[in-house]
């Protein structure tokens, strides 16, 4: 089944997940890490890019970007993926694939899900059981939005900002959202939106979206759909 193009805008975050060919490592060594973000704070700001927050684990990579541009995400994607892999293929004395293909993304509303999406990125090593509270994992961005550390590639989106008057008491309101339980229910829509190219809100942001891009932008209902649906939409939605 052919895959349908990213719906990405100006202006708009997006929640970015790739992975590992066949979900195996694509870090290494510490360095790699370093390095992987050294080329993320440089790469950013040349493709227009904001970035709100991140995750390196182990076999995958959680980005939350803002683009300027329509086209800014997918720039910096291809540019920041090929140079990392350049990175391993020449430092392991590998060849080949390091990624399992197309990175998946969502837009993401920012007045309902910004802020979740900070979390769910952030806390994802608590959830794999890696560490015991996110301060502890070295390679996420919570360093800076939970404890108001400042440097890597890290820009706060005006949602963030909005949390306090001046960069303590953004950490500190930051981390007791981080202290609450992420509803299960909002993680499901995070996951289901970000592998199925979905756009991630409410439905009022839905229907907006799908109106500016021209495009059903939600998951289709159970079925095969009518042939002249089919072939009013001419869309194809990855799983």
């Amino acid at each position: 089944m052919p895959r349908h193009g990213r719906f990405m805008m100006a202006d708009v975050p997006v929640h970015v997940i790739q992975r590992g060919h066949n979900r195996a490592a694509c870090f290494f060594h510490p360095a790699d890490y370093r390095f992987y973000l050294e080329q993320l704070a440089e790469l950013a700001p040349l493709t227009g890019c904001a970035v709100h927050a991140y995750c390196l684990m182990t076999n995958h990579v959680h980005l939350l970007l803002t683009p300027a541009t329509a086209i800014g995400c997918g720039a910096l994607m291809k540019q920041l993926s090929q140079r990392y892999v350049q990175h391993v293929n020449r430092t392991y004395r590998r060849s080949g694939t390091l990624w399992e293909g197309r990175f998946r993304s969502c837009l993401t509303q920012s007045e309902d899900y910004l802020l979740a999406c900070y979390r769910y990125i952030e806390l994802n090593p608590v959830r794999a059981e890696m560490v015991a509270h996110p301060r502890d994992y070295a390679w996420s961005s919570y360093r800076q939005n939970g404890r108001g550390i400042a440097g890597g590639p890290v820009t706060p989106h005006e949602r963030y900002l909005a949390l306090g008057a001046d960069a303590a008491a953004r950490a500190k309101a930051y981390r007791a959202l981080c202290r609450a339980v992420l509803d299960p229910d909002v993680i499901d829509q995070i996951r289901l939106a970000t592998n199925g190219g979905f756009v991630l809100g409410n439905a009022r942001f839905q229907e907006q979206i799908g109106r500016m891009l021209g495009r059903r932008v939600v998951r289709g209902q159970p079925g095969r759909p009518r042939k002249t649906e089919d072939a009013r939409s001419g869309l194809a939605y990855e799983g």
